[in-house]
């Protein structure tokens, strides 16, 4: 097999990995994000997380792992969308935000215009 074809296999095969790797890793940030938002008695919207940024991150023993960021959207009251994040260092949650400052709804927006147009 010529040297271009083992090239291209190896490439193929670390894509593969990583592909797999964020697979695995998406469901563990899922289940960290459906665990913190029904320990807070919030509604994950969407069930699901968006992987924002991939890059390096070392361990405690020094060892380099794929340090991830997700963010998700949860609603306290089912109206309004609110922006969480966490983030991964391999397989592990290091940090989980779900940030407490209120969103406008988009209705309310609407109903303020209104009302500054009448007045």
């Amino acid at each position: 097999m010529p040297l271009i074809e083992l090239a291209l296999l190896a490439v193929l095969a670390a894509w593969a990995w990583l592909w797999l790797d964020g697979l695995k890793a998406r469901e563990v940030a899922l289940a960290a994000a459906r665990a913190a938002c029904r320990a807070e008695g919030l509604q994950l919207l969407d069930e699901t997380v968006v992987s924002t940024h991939l890059g390096l991150g070392r361990d405690e023993e020094g060892r380099l792992q794929w340090r991830r960021v997700y963010a998700f959207e949860y609603s306290v009251s089912g109206e309004e969308r609110r922006a969480g994040s966490l983030v991964l260092l391999g397989r592990r949650v290091l940090v989980l935000n779900l940030h407490t400052a209120p969103t406008v709804a988009v209705a309310s927006l609407a109903d303020r215009s209104d009302r500054s147009e009448r007045s």
